[in-house]
């Protein structure tokens, strides 16, 4: 949009100075093209303050236009093998479908998830292949809270890995089955040496993966571990950022400043029965919520196969349709053929139809979404990655069932898929290029493992390798602890004589007193919620400090 277009589009009212207007448009044109937008980003807010110093009201959004905060020109360049790593996630999405299918034709009713790992699935294999770090002698690797309904995904890429065999997938839902099974969902009492966190209860993931981040980041600052190299990611749903413990700890993720925190909302658009936001958009209302919290807010909304339109978008008019379109037309677009979009949605302005007169039909239908494209996955989570000072959040715009085609790509039926018959099987293998012939199709509905000789076996292990090992993986290794010496306890053991004591004082005195010990006192953390000085706990303030990760910054008043 030039800016003589921009100044057509401005409210009437306000204009009294065509040419001043103008000149100011002109010269913020002229800083984009010649020093770049970090530039121009610089001079706005330097206009900014002084509009806050001289109390010049400026006007406000918390959101941003419907698009992905990366432009195109400012992605990084993609460090893994496409093709092979495509094989690969292919296959995990075959299997992940598998586990299901079979556990219900076997066990008719026992449940499980399809369409959401079908989803998620770029997500997670771009963290896998890129990011998610494993546990080695030198570092804690990361801790990561996986999306609950999408563990069939994780079970068939722990297969590949040769970490599972066939007949815990041939268990899935049946954990205490002969030979081994596997859970539900994630949880590390029904797989202790899997799973590091239970996540399925909705919205418990979320507030657990905050505290999570916040210990972390308490060990480091104490000294007791370095975690300076470690994150905390969480994958989670659209839907699930509707329970109260989603949220509710999100300020304080920003207050403490937690820069080793990634979220990734995995926003299909849909919870279990229908839209999550069907006159709304889910995406635009969470980036409110969470810049209004503080945090850095990633958008990735669209694949690739939409920068050569948003080029041609010259006058922004298909970016205004896009913040215009709610969730449920979003939604009606995936189901329905390409003719339907190119009427309803790029029909609405001659500019927006010029933009794809060149697309066929079923060019316009699969325009991919940012959420299933490599590029633009990794474009995020490398800006998530590199973000330190404030916590991250990636919306990641997805189609709930992708790939299902008529079996629920995009549909609200789509999370109660359990079953595929033969002719939607054959869609999947053939969309996916699953090497699976007709007869063992029809038969079994087979799982596919690459032989460990098999580039791809090759690479997902070397990937790994060199994020320093398997994720999802728990170790328990705790460090045995010196008990304190008897003396410390010498003057609680004879009573308090005459004088009357209440429960609370000798325990505030006996905590006082093991703080104190070399040995231990250093492990011993007292978490008050409120009334410290009550219970006579006054005198800790002074002697050990209250704990602040960004630092103190006022003189308290004892």
């Amino acid at each position: 949009m030039d800016a003589l277009e921009m100044l057509r589009s401005l409210n009437s009212n306000l204009e009294t100075d065509h040419t001043e207007t103008l000149e100011w448009l002109d010269s913020m044109s002229a800083v984009v093209s010649e020093s770049g937008r970090e530039r121009a980003e610089f001079l706005l807010d330097q206009l900014h303050g002084w509009a806050e110093r001289h109390r010049v009201n400026v006007p406000f959004s918390p959101n941003r236009p419907y698009v992905n905060t990366i432009p195109a020109e400012q992605q990084p360049a993609y460090p893994g093998d496409r093709k092979i790593e495509r094989r690969i996630k292919s296959v995990i999405r075959w299997n992940a479908a598998a586990i299901v299918v079979r556990a219900n034709q076997e066990l008719d009713g026992i449940g499980g998830h399809i369409s959401t790992f079908q989803s998620v699935a770029t997500l997670f294999e771009v963290a896998f292949n890129h990011f998610l770090r494993g546990r080695t002698e030198s570092q804690i690797g990361d801790q990561v809270y996986f999306q609950g309904h999408a563990s069939p995904g994780i079970y068939s890429r722990a297969f590949l890995e040769h970490r599972i065999d066939e007949q815990h997938l041939l268990h899935f839902r049946r954990e205490l089955a002969k030979g081994g099974g596997l859970s539900s969902y994630p949880h590390p009492w029904l797989m202790p040496g899997f799973w590091a966190f239970p996540t399925v209860s909705m919205g418990l993931g979320p507030i657990s993966s905050i505290y999570q981040a916040r210990f972390n980041e308490y060990l480091r600052d104490r000294g007791l571990l370095d975690t300076s190299a470690s994150r905390v990611w969480a994958f989670l749903g659209d839907g699930e950022m509707d329970e109260p413990e989603s949220l509710g700890a999100i300020t304080l993720a920003s207050r403490e400043r937690l820069g080793n925190l990634k979220w990734i909302v995995n926003c299909n658009l849909q919870r279990l029965d229908g839209p999550v936001r069907g006159n709304g958009s889910i995406i635009q209302e969470l980036e409110a919520a969470f810049v209004g919290a503080g945090w850095n807010v990633i958008k990735c909304i669209w694949g690739t196969d939409w920068d050569p339109l948003f080029e041609q978008d010259a006058d922004g008019t298909m970016v205004d349709a896009m913040s215009r379109t709610v969730d449920g037309q979003w939604q009606r677009y995936v189901v329905e053929p390409g003719g339907y979009a190119r009427q309803h949605f790029f029909g609405q302005d001659p500019r927006m139809a010029r933009i794809v007169e060149h697309l066929t039909d079923q060019q316009i239908h699969t325009l991919r979404l940012g959420g299933h494209d490599p590029v633009k996955v990794y474009a995020a989570f490398k800006a998530a990655q590199d973000c330190t000072d404030r916590p991250t959040v990636i919306l990641a715009r997805t189609i709930k069932g992708y790939g299902l085609g008529e079996a629920g790509e995009g549909r609200n039926i789509t999370h109660q898929q359990k079953k595929l018959n033969e002719t939607e099987l054959r869609h999947f293998r053939d969309r996916f290029e699953i090497p699976v012939s007709y007869d063992q199709l029809k038969s079994d509905r087979p799982f596919y493992r690459f032989e460990k000789n098999q580039p791809e076996y090759e690479y997902l292990m070397e990937r790994r390798r060199a994020l320093g090992g398997f994720q999802p993986c728990r170790r328990s290794a705790c460090v045995a602890l010196a008990a304190p010496k008897d003396e410390v306890f010498g003057e609680f053991l004879g009573g308090s004589g005459e004088k009357p004591a209440s429960t609370t004082m000798a325990y505030t005195r006996m905590l006082n007193r093991l703080m104190g010990d070399k040995t231990i006192g250093k492990y011993i953390v007292p978490i008050v919620p409120d009334e410290a000085r009550t219970f006579g706990m006054e005198a800790l303030f002074n002697k050990y400090g209250i704990y602040a990760h960004a630092g103190q910054h006022y003189e308290p008043r004892l």
